[in-house]
This record gives C-alpha cells, sequence and structure tokens, in this order.
C-alpha cells in the first residue's frame, strides 16, 4: 500500500469524463483501492475518486466512523463504488458545506440532493444498491461528480459562501487540509 498524490484543482486531469472499470478482483485493482483507502485515511478525506490520483476510471470509495474535517456528520459505511449510476429520489435539495481533498484548504455551499439511489458495483463486481439521504447521499455525490470531471466549486451557487476552511471553521484544525 500506497500513500498517493492528490491532484489539485486546475490539473487538467481533474476534469476529465472517467472511463467505465472493465476488470475486478485482478491484483492491479485491489492494490489501488488499498492505495486509495490508506491516501484516504492519511488525510481524513471522506471520500476520494479515482481521478483525484490521476487514474481515469470509474471508481471512488467513502466512509468513515469519525471524521476530524466532518464532526458532525453521521457515520458513513466504507464502500467501494465502481461505475456508479445516480437517481435523485424526488425534487428536494439541501445546501451542506463541503470541501475536497482536490481544493485544499477551502470549503462552500453547495446544493446536493437530499435522497438518491445509487447502483454501481463493488470491487469484485458484486451489485450494489442502495438508497441514502442526508450526509451520505452528499458524499455519494460529491465523488461521483469526479467521475465526469466536476469540482464542488463549479456547483455552487452564492460564492458569498465560499472561502478559507480557517477563516468560515476557526474551530477546525489548520492541519487538517480539505
Amino acid at each position: 500500500m500506497a500513500i498517493r498524490e492528490i491532484l489539485k484543482m486546475g490539473d487538467p486531469r481533474l476534469l476529465r469524463q472517467a472511463e467505465p472499470v472493465r476488470e475486478f478482483g485482478t491484483p492491479e485493482m485491489e492494490a489501488l483501492i488499498a492505495d486509495m483507502f490508506e491516501t484516504m485515511r492519511a488525510v481524513n478525506g471522506a471520500g476520494l475518486a479515482a481521478p483525484q490520483i490521476g487514474v481515469n476510471l470509474q471508481l471512488a470509495i467513502f466512509g468513515f466512523k469519525k471524521n476530524v474535517r466532518y464532526p458532525d456528520a453521521p457515520d458513513v459505511p466504507e464502500t467501494v463504488l465502481i461505475n456508479p449510476t445516480l437517481t435523485p429520489l424526488g425534487e428536494d435539495m439541501e445546501e451542506g458545506w463541503e470541501g475536497c481533498l482536490s481544493v485544499p484548504g477551502l470549503r462552500g455551499v453547495v446544493p446536493r440532493w437530499s435522497r438518491l439511489r445509487y447502483e454501481g458495483l463493488d470491487e469484485a463486481g458484486n451489485r450494489i444498491d442502495r438508497t441514502v439521504d442526508g450526509f451520505h447521499a452528499r458524499v455519494v455525490q460529491h465523488e461521483c461528480d469526479h467521475l465526469i470531471g466536476v469540482l464542488y466549486p463549479m456547483r455552487i451557487k452564492d460564492f458569498s459562501r465560499f472561502g478559507f476552511t480557517e477563516i468560515l471553521f476557526p474551530e477546525l484544525d489548520a492541519n487538517d487540509d480539505d
């Protein structure tokens, strides 16, 4: 396992449409997923998408029990999600603060679907089909945006609610970059 370099906003690789994963259970895929979890945990992330480490595949991981960057967030089950499809369930949207490992030091308020169904495959190619809401739904949408070349600042509607984490949330440890 290895901690991978996380690409930063401005790198054109973050704006690509990721390619579908076609092979499952290979040693290379297992190593990539292990590296992604190690990288995410090393920087207290809530999730990480393969494009963020320069791998152009429709692969995202997310989940945690407790996260210092989101101290009030409920647990999200650790998940490997491959080739996902998201389906909003209803018209309701929720605004919430987001940060991103590829946009360190900044946070912004982003509207997201309140409730959705996500489908895809796990690391072994088994089907995943979940209906979620709240923070879990927000995390899934954020990570899946990376697979279509979208970073959260592109979804911000009101830039008066976008800024540096250390100014907006001084109670968070300055070392906990987004």
